[in-house]
């Protein structure tokens, strides 16, 4: 096996590099990678913030994405071995109520969990939100 294949890189294809990451990009795949691409270039200032928190796998070695898409949505940042979506929500969620249930639903559907958290909250508290995302990271105990 080449570098490039055993990296996921273009000789696996597109559908297997989408499979290895449990994300399916949907019909407009390159125009919300280039969204998506952009998104990453001109992140919010509540995003930065976070993103500085959780780049590196700093937050207990949890490997996050940023503008990731996925089933056709682009989500802020992304666990995929903790299954979670983190959104920061900025007052533009205001009017998008009815989208950002359709999202919740599909991501419902994968599995992934999904934390929301308003700009105020992470400007003002960082420090709890990232307990609450790591503590989401963490399956619950199973009783006994």
């Amino acid at each position: 096996m080449d570098e490039q294949t055993r990296r996921g890189g273009r000789a696996q294809g597109a559908e297997g590099a989408a499979e290895r990451y449990g994300t399916v990009m949907g019909p407009h795949a390159l125009e919300k990678r280039w969204m998506a691409r952009e998104m990453r270039r001109n992140a919010t200032p509540a995003e930065a913030c976070l993103w500085q928190r959780l780049r590196r796998s700093q937050l207990g070695g949890l490997h996050f994405r940023r503008q990731q898409v996925i089933d056709g949505f682009i989500v802020d940042f992304y666990c995929h071995a903790a299954g979670i979506v983190v959104e920061v929500d900025g007052p533009v969620h205001e009017a998008r109520q009815e989208y950002d249930a359709d999202r919740a639903r599909a991501f419902a559907r994968r599995g992934l969990r999904e934390l929301r958290f308003p700009n105020e909250r992470v400007f003002g508290d960082v420090e709890a939100v990232l307990e609450e995302i790591q503590a989401a990271a963490v399956p619950p105990q199973a009783e006994r």
